[in-house]
């Protein structure tokens, strides 16, 4: 399944190119990359899994992902449905030396970015989920995907586009996947909460938290986290990093939405994956720590 920002009114579909939601579970079965050296090499030091995953990122073949497993000490790349053996072979033969740290997983489908926390926003032809309310003193604001404000100015709160939100002030995509809105309407209600959770501070998770997700297509949804500092390549050039890896499932429209915990803890905002919510999937999120810092605010 391919994730596409959607027109409410036409129902003509635009295609973006970040790491989407892969269509299917991902594959039980690791591929483990051979050694290139004639030695049987089992420990890889900090040095050479860098090199590693530079090597993946050098290779720029899009459809794939890849994080460094510090229980197994390798670098684990996700690869999508998209990539040939070639394409593998490419990757192996840019790490050299360093190929036998590398293990490989593929995944069915295709990963794009999830256009269409929570409540639906609207710019002028796509549909998103905003993240977090957050604010810089008596000034609000709220964060989503940098894939969803990239390109839009004014944002609704409905797909007639009759209530203005605000205006995009700051957006980041790629490199990194968050942007921020500036309320510009008094009269709209800017809670604190994600649903019924109180969103009380804001921090990065650890691999096997549990976590939930909320968005305007699928709802709340939960899972845990599998990798942190993840590295995706869309494609087309859009590659975005630290990003944190999780099996919650989305579908296209759920980007931007929060990622947090059941006890009031923003980790991040709904960048791309694949899958959907009957099969499951992969899906990446934008740490939300850096997009407050980034931009100087704070949820409350």
């Amino acid at each position: 399944m391919r994730i596409k920002r959607t027109t409410p009114h036409s129902g003509i579909t635009r295609r973006t190119r970040l790491i989407a939601v892969s269509t299917g579970l991902v594959a039980t079965a690791a591929i483990a990359v051979p050694s290139a050296s004639a030695s049987d090499v089992t420990t890889f030091s900090a040095t050479q899994l860098k090199s590693a995953s530079s090597s993946v990122l050098k290779a720029d073949i899009a459809g794939t992902a890849w994080a460094v497993d510090s229980k197994t000490d390798r670098v684990v790349v996700t690869v999508d449905s998209t990539v040939s053996k070639a394409e593998i072979a490419k990757i192996k033969e840019q790490a050299g030396a360093n190929a036998g740290a590398l293990t490989i997983k593929r995944t069915p489908g295709t990963f794009n970015k999830l256009i269409s926390g929570g409540d639906a926003i609207y710019a002028s032809s796509w549909r998103c989920s905003l993240g977090f309310n957050v604010r810089s003193g008596s000034t609000y604001y709220f964060l989503t995907a940098g894939h969803c404000t990239d390109g839009a100015g004014t944002w609704w709160s409905n797909s007639g586009r009759t209530t203005t939100l605000g205006t995009t002030a700051g957006s980041s995509f790629p490199t990194n996947d968050y942007g921020i809105v500036r309320y510009t309407n008094s009269s709209v209600t800017k809670s604190g909460t994600v649903g019924s959770v109180d969103i009380t501070s804001a921090a990065t998770p650890s691999v096997g938290t549990t976590v939930y997700r909320r968005g305007s297509t699928t709802g709340t949804r939960s899972g845990r986290v599998t990798a942190l500092n993840a590295t995706v390549n869309y494609g087309g050039g859009d590659i975005v990093y630290g990003m944190i890896q999780t099996t919650v499932c989305a579908e296209p429209g759920d980007s931007g939405g929060p990622l947090y915990s059941n006890s009031g803890i923003a980790y991040g905002l709904t960048s791309g994956g694949s899958g959907n919510c009957t099969s499951g999937g992969t899906t990446f999120f934008q740490p939300v720590v850096e997009a407050l810092n980034a931009y100087g605010v704070s949820v409350y």
